[in-house]
């Protein structure tokens, strides 16, 4: 099957204007439409989950999206709030390495005893 497309992209400019410029207590989500096709495609197919795999998926990767850009960006005002320079690094990129790092100094401690 094709992978299907919405307009919205959860991470363009103007999705991330309307995200910053809403009111504090205002909810905003980018993948609503695509949560509003899911709920469409059950009510078309009375429930059957089976028909409306691809909105699901659809809009799990529309939120991963949102999400993960929602996290590199804390990180980043974050870092730079600290007077650190802010390169390629991702969180992700940095958490991975301190984890392999942890990971691997337990094993050696482990094989001395």
């Amino acid at each position: 099957m094709p992978e299907i497309q919405y307009r919205e992209n959860p991470v363009d400019e103007d999705t991330k204007r309307q995200f910053d410029t809403k009111e504090t207590s205002k909810f905003y989500d980018p993948c609503q439409d695509a949560a509003n096709r899911s709920l469409k495609c059950l009510r078309r197919n009375m429930g059957d989950r089976e028909m409306c795999t691809d909105y699901f998926q659809a809009y799990r990767d529309c939120k991963k999206k949102w999400v993960e850009e929602r996290k590199t960006e804390r990180w980043k005002k974050a870092m730079g709030s600290l007077g650190f320079k802010i390169g390629d690094d991702s969180p992700e990129s940095s958490s991975s390495s301190s984890s392999a790092t942890a990971a691997s100094g337990s094993t050696t401690t482990g094989g001395e005893k």
